[in-house]
């Protein structure tokens, strides 16, 4: 089959890279191009940042009636669309099918949440001093702002990514992931685009991994880009925050979890064991809320160990087309051999497989088997390391205090689950959890657009959705309307 040709979206024209090249997007289960995409350049990146400032004023300007209509139109282009997004996410990154549709249906919320935002009051009335005066907070547009996203939820992350800044009167550079431009980039500006947004609004500039930290850098550099978001690793999201803080630019940074599932002695060891393989398995656990780490307490850890080893060897695995898979491949033959290299360092210094072989499989060089272990102690590399991938550590207990500790020593902070039957206790725990986010009688995995996401320590800061996310893409300003008389001076 001849793979897919897209250009750059720059002041809504597609366009070829200034260098003419291209890069191919590699189907991760056939080792093949799916597509080639244009190699983007520094060059293109500041003519994408020409259109987005010369939007900017108009798009700002626009009724937010209108604004709204463009989000919500564009919900239901994306809802329709969710066949061709799923078999794209199956080629592109290897997504399997019920992972690619909670994928489209959560991008569909993300816009109709933000299109809600869009008529929601933008300031609040102040108290003051002065007589005859209002004093005002009002909440502006920042400008242009530079969107970097993944792509490993390539629908949600992409819009996630664009959506409130937009929404909020921004316009937007967006440079998807080398692994996903299509679905968390070019796939996503042809829906708002189709739903009627300007040209210019939202431009994409893909390009080839050897020419990402010159571009990120060009784009953050660009005096015209007021902020910057980014969602991927915590070690690129470090250098993304320090090029953002030289150049005086607040950031919003969702990276990298070492997330722990505390199961407590109360819990229902079948609901246990099944929050345990959806927080570990989904979309092969590469997930930034994936649950890395299983904490059981010691009496009902061979139960519980035996059943979720039963149940993750049962899990299908394979072929991302194939409806019945669960977990798929890994993004890259790279990938794969860090995953497995992982495994390797922990069974070879004594941990102990439960499930799973921790082999790499399929012509490409993608697939591993789910893998369940135990053992796993601070010397072997995947107890700090964030797994990324289809694998799950099981470690045991004595007391709640010692999960409490268990969970917390990591550099991460991004999400955590705590199972029990007793409400009062799981809030305990997560009161002394040290992440953003906390579920408790539920695993490490959710995500609503109406909910702050966000992590602390290394999993990043700032927050997307709900009326933090408002904040996050807004400047406050202060403004003061002598109403009544004139402002009176002592000279």
């Amino acid at each position: 089959m001849t793979s897919l040709t897209r250009g750059l979206i720059i002041g809504g024209r597609e366009i070829p890279a200034s260098s003419g090249r291209t890069t191919p997007d590699t189907n991760p289960w056939t080792g093949t191009p799916y597509a080639h995409v244009a190699a983007g350049t520094p060059e293109d990146v500041t003519r994408a940042v020409d259109a987005a400032d010369a939007a900017a004023a108009d798009w700002a300007a626009l009724a937010p009636t209108r604004r709204r209509a463009i989000f919500l139109r564009a919900a239901e282009l994306l809802e329709a669309r969710t066949p061709e997004a799923v078999a794209l996410m199956a080629a592109e990154v290897g997504g399997a099918a019920p992972w690619a549709g909670f994928n489209a249906a959560l991008a569909a919320g993300i816009l109709r949440e933000a299109a809600a935002a869009i008529t929601q009051p933008t300031g609040q009335l102040l108290a003051t001093d002065t007589p005859g005066a209002y004093s005002m907070l009002v909440r502006v547009p920042v400008g242009v702002v530079a969107a970097i996203a993944p792509w490993n939820a390539p629908l949600i992350l992409g819009i996630r990514a664009v959506a409130m800044p937009l929404v909020m009167g921004n316009t937007v550079v967006l440079k998807p992931s080398e692994d996903a431009p299509l679905a968390c980039g070019l796939f996503l500006a042809d829906v708002l685009h189709e739903a009627g947004l300007p040209a210019g609004v939202l431009n994409v500039v893909t390009n080839d991994l050897a020419d990402a930290p010159q571009v990120v850098a060009t784009l953050i550099a660009d005096p015209r880009v007021r902020l910057v978001n980014f969602t991927g690793s915590t070690a690129v999201g470090r250098r993304v925050g320090v090029l953002a803080a030289e150049h005086l630019k607040p950031a919003v940074l969702e990276l990298g979890g070492k997330n722990a599932l505390v199961v407590l002695a109360d819990a229902d060891v079948d609901h246990a064991v099944n929050a345990a393989a959806f927080g570990s398995f989904m979309n092969s656990g590469q997930i930034c809320m994936s649950a890395d780490r299983v904490i059981v307490p010691r009496d009902r850890a061979e139960e519980f160990t035996r059943k979720l080893a039963a149940k993750v060897e049962s899990l299908p695995y394979g072929d991302p087309s194939d409806p019945a898979t669960v977990v798929g491949p890994v993004v890259s033959a790279r990938a794969a051999r860090r995953i497995a290299a992982l495994i390797q360092d922990a069974t070879g210094k004594g941990a102990r497989l439960l499930a799973g072989t921790g082999q790499v499989e399929g012509d490409a060089g993608t697939l591993l088997a789910p893998v369940v272990l135990t053992g796993v102690t601070k010397d072997m590399d995947i107890y700090y390391g964030e797994i990324f991938g289809p694998a799950t550590v099981v470690h045991v207990v004595d007391s709640v205090d010692e999960a409490v500790d268990l969970a917390n020593d990591t550099p991460y902070g991004l999400t955590a689950g705590v199972i029990t039957e007793d409400f009062a206790a799981g809030i305990a725990v997560a009161r002394r959890l040290r992440t953003g986010i906390v579920h408790v009688n539920d695993q490490t995995v959710a995500d609503e657009p109406q909910a702050p996401f966000g992590g602390v320590k290394d999993s990043g800061y700032g927050r997307f959705g709900g009326q933090a996310g408002v904040d996050a893409f807004t400047d406050t300003r202060w403004v003061t309307v002598q109403a009544h008389g004139h402002a009176h001076y002592p000279f």
